[in-house]
């Protein structure tokens, strides 16, 4: 039976806190994050310029090793939405179903309902405070958009083109995060995500994106831009934390093991979907600032480093 959970959860039991922040450094050219609890604001300066920060073993080791348990089960069953590759026709995916490969899953969709582990990792007192440092402290989990998990297969795995999420998705303003939790180790060799550095704060005009809203690889203004691509390398338990607007690509799987990724969405309470559109068509999940409300609170008062 499909696991289900309230539309409000509490994310933890225990009175909010301001935490003491450990310091931070940089990896490459950009900025890592070593607190469990919440971001710097040196992290978030490094959110505010590059459109993402990455948070080095946010997840447990016993929290990895319970998701990969059930994603496994998951996958062998092949039940609830499911996406294939086949069913994408991007670069190196399987022609069609009947086609070599053409039943490698992709992606696992709406995990919330599939077990709890998915809904206790979504809310988690870790994730959640570093999201608020981004988002404010009245976060919502819109469900009809990621809420998934990506199961990068060896062999018939695909190259996803350059794009930015916001452009498929309806709210009222671009102010959205989406959590990348790697299961294990993701480079360049298994297709680890690209991001270009500052993207999201560009205003991009429509001709440098083709019909189905990536961006266009073949136009020589967009060239220098994804030059000044990154590859994001990830370890078991590390995050990702990306703007909504951030141009990402990933390549294929040529390792000879699949990649697991967990990933979830969250926006601030005041910025909701468009009515009527593929955003508002699926519940979302209200979490209230971790351990309630805190004096000083006023209704709508979502402070965070994410603007349009």
């Amino acid at each position: 039976m499909a696991f289900r959970i309230p539309p409000i959860v509490k994310v933890a039991d225990t009175p909010w806190r301001e935490p003491e922040w450990d310091t931070s450094r940089l990896q490459g050219r950009f900025l890592v994050a070593t607190t469990p609890q919440g971001l710097t604001e040196q992290e978030v300066a490094a959110f505010t310029r590059d459109g993402f920060v990455v948070a080095r073993g946010l997840a447990s080791a016993d929290r990895c090793l319970e998701l990969e348990e059930v994603i496994a089960a998951e996958i062998a069953k092949a039940n609830g939405p499911v996406e294939y590759e086949a069913d994408l026709g991007y670069p190196g995916s399987p022609q069609d179903r009947s086609s070599p490969g053409g039943s490698t899953i992709r992606r696992l969709r709406q995990v919330i309902d599939r077990h709890r582990v998915f809904a206790d990792w979504a809310t988690s007192f870790d994730l959640t405070s570093c999201l608020a440092s981004l988002l404010g402290h009245r976060l919502v989990v819109p469900l009809a958009h990621h809420n998934c998990v990506m199961t990068k297969q060896p062999r018939f795995s695909s190259r996803t083109g350059w794009h930015q999420d916001f452009r498929y998705w309806s709210y009222q303003r671009p102010e959205l995060v989406s959590a990348w939790l790697a299961l294990g180790h993701e480079s360049s060799s298994n297709g680890a995500l690209e991001i270009i550095p500052g993207s999201h704060a560009l205003q991009l005009d429509e001709h440098r994106f083709d019909a189905e809203q990536f961006f266009r690889e073949d136009l020589p203004e967009n060239e220098e831009l994804i030059a000044s691509r990154q590859s994001i390398s990830l370890e078991r338990g590390d995050v990702l934390l990306f703007h909504c607007l951030a141009l990402h690509s990933a390549g294929p799987n040529t390792a000879d093991q699949v990649k697991l990724s967990v990933v979830f969405t969250y926006r601030p309470e005041d910025n909701p979907p468009v009515p009527g559109s593929r955003s508002d068509a699926f519940p979302e999940l209200s979490l209230p600032r971790p351990g309630g409300s805190s004096p000083g609170d006023t209704p709508g008062d979502t402070p965070g480093a994410v603007s349009g």
